[in-house]
């Protein structure tokens, strides 16, 4: 099992995908579930997050993964919320919500 990072550590990450999202004119949606934005805020409290952050989605009910970007009951049923699977279909339907790259 992976440790989970601190704030200081999740910190750190986001500057680091600042500085890429910056370099390539990027710019990033982040769906979240378990983590409960906490992504999202690590991303936000960077000064100029504005450039290179889009938006987020918070998405820690079944009901709400569904409504909100498209994950289908059949995945959720078979796989269930924590999975690769689930986690892929978060990023598919971030990705054409909102105006994004990343």
């Amino acid at each position: 099992m992976k440790a989970v990072p601190d704030n200081a550590a999740l910190l750190q990450a986001a500057e680091q995908v600042a500085k890429t999202l910056r370099a390539n004119g990027g710019m990033l949606a982040t769906a979240e579930s378990c983590t409960g934005g906490w992504i999202a805020k690590a991303c936000t409290d960077l000064a100029g997050s504005s450039e290179w952050f889009e938006s987020a989605a918070v998405t820690y009910s079944n009901r709400s993964k569904q409504a909100l970007l498209g994950v289908t009951t059949a995945t959720l049923e078979k796989h269930g919320a924590v999975s690769r699977e689930c986690a892929l279909e978060m990023v598919a339907g971030v990705l054409t919500r909102f105006e994004a790259s990343v």
